[in-house]
């Protein structure tokens, strides 16, 4: 595993493209670089949130578990992603877990050298809640899409979500039971959906390939 130049890395991100370098060094002095396993704990709910997390590689799940011991993904982070801003702000402890789907690398960046910066830079502050912001407007899309659209519907949102034509193939980037979890449904269900679709002659299923073979009808469908 190679290090990481904080300060390249958080240049790149959107939210810090705009900082001077002594700015930037000054929030990158704040980072620790993490490497952690494939299923291993990033942290727990309840642990206190001294910072954010963007991820460099790899992919983190956000979730937690119910009374009843099923597990509910709240999200599915890759690289260049970034979490736990909010409850940064809030000064509360983390309300999910999180855990890495895959080996992972992240930048971890301290609370007190962001928010020094922060005072000193409106601009830095309105993009940090202009990304809360579109976070909070996924999650009311996710809610929207458990209460008004069918297990299929969700799927099928899912399969499309990036735009896929027909004769395009995409890769399932997780395991399908974590989809499963994402999209509010069992993993039972999910195979059951993918079978119909398959039988339906609008996808066609290779492992984690999924081959898109009738975009505009696999858009229709209401199952």
């Amino acid at each position: 595993m190679h290090a990481v130049d904080p300060r390249r890395f958080l240049r790149q991100m959107p939210l810090f493209s705009d900082l001077h370098e002594e700015e930037l060094g000054a929030i990158a002095a704040s980072a620790t670089e993490l490497h952690v396993p494939r299923g291993r704990p990033i942290f727990e709910r309840g642990d206190p949130c001294a910072g954010f997390h963007s991820v460099v590689y790899g992919q983190v799940k956000l979730g937690f578990v119910s009374a009843q011991g099923q597990e509910k993904i709240v999200e599915i982070l890759g690289p260049g992603q970034s979490f736990g801003e909010a409850v940064m702000f809030m000064e509360k402890p983390h309300i999910v877990s999180a855990t890495a789907l895959e080996d992972s690398m992240l930048l971890h960046v301290g609370k007190s050298g962001l928010f020094e910066q922060l005072d000193r830079h409106p601009a830095l502050a309105r993009r940090m809640l202009a990304g809360i912001s579109r976070r909070m407007h996924g999650l009311i899309a996710d809610v929207e899409a458990y209460t008004l659209h069918t297990g299929g519907q969700r799927v099928v949102g899912y399969l499309l979500k990036d735009g896929p034509a027909s004769g395009e193939r995409l890769t399932l980037s997780v395991s399908k039971r974590s989809i499963a979890s994402r999209l509010n449904i069992t993993p039972e269900y999910f195979s059951r959906v993918l079978h119909e679709l398959s039988v339906r002659e609008l996808i066609r299923v290779e492992g984690r390939d999924i081959h898109i073979l009738d975009a505009d009808r696999l858009r229709s469908y209401e199952g």
